[in-house]
């Protein structure tokens, strides 16, 4: 006859100690030159190295475009609802002074 088997909700130290041993293997184990691209492993100037800064600069162009334009149209709205309110107090004003002048 079988044993049932544990449950994951039972025995929770089972996956996190199989995690570090797979992990702590991975590096004692492990070359450095086999586990580094030649880009992080020490590569000078190549032209990966240059597509990866050009690549950095492109993202970081949009990045600052897309805040720009985030804070643009908060500016945008700022006024409108300024110009809005400034409206709505002529005409406030307005029928203040047609009530008085009769």
């Amino acid at each position: 006859m079988k044993t049932p088997r544990a449950s994951a909700k039972s025995q929770p130290w089972r996956s996190i100690a199989t995690t570090a041993t797979t992990a702590v293997t991975i590096a004692l184990g492990g070359s450095t030159s086999a586990l580094a691209c030649p880009l992080c492993f020490g590569a000078e100037e190549t032209g990966l190295v240059n597509g990866t800064q050009l690549g950095m600069l492109v993202l970081l162009g949009i990045i600052l475009l897309m805040q720009g334009a985030f804070a643009g149209f908060f500016i945008y709205l700022r006024r409108r609802a300024k110009r809005i309110a400034d409206i709505d107090l002529d005409i406030e004003w307005s029928k203040l002074q047609e009530g008085t002048s009769k």
